[in-house]
């Protein structure tokens, strides 16, 4: 019971202001590595997302949905970074 109240009043909002203050700085971003960055911190908020719907539906699926949100992640920044370093020379 403290739990699901926990995560309705206090994580949900959370994860909800850091959402809106992460597309602002991707939009308001001053160069490619900032937006590249601010796409990353999004998908670990996203993982976040998962996981804390996850324990308040007690539905261990969302987790794996997580999991595979954050190796498409890391292959993506990966990509992202051997870009900005090939387009650097």
């Amino acid at each position: 019971m403290i739990t699901d109240m926990v995560i309705t009043y206090f994580a949900m909002p959370v994860l909800a202001i850091s959402f809106a203050l992460i597309f602002i700085r991707i939009a308001r971003g001053p160069g490619l590595e900032d937006r590249v960055v601010g796409l990353d911190v999004l998908t670990s908020v996203g993982i976040a997302f998962f996981a804390v719907y996850s324990v308040f539906t007690k539905n261990s699926t969302f987790l794996d949905v997580g999991i595979i949100l954050g190796l498409v992640s890391f292959l993506g920044t990966v990509a992202f970074s051997y870009y900005l370093e090939r387009r650097g020379r």
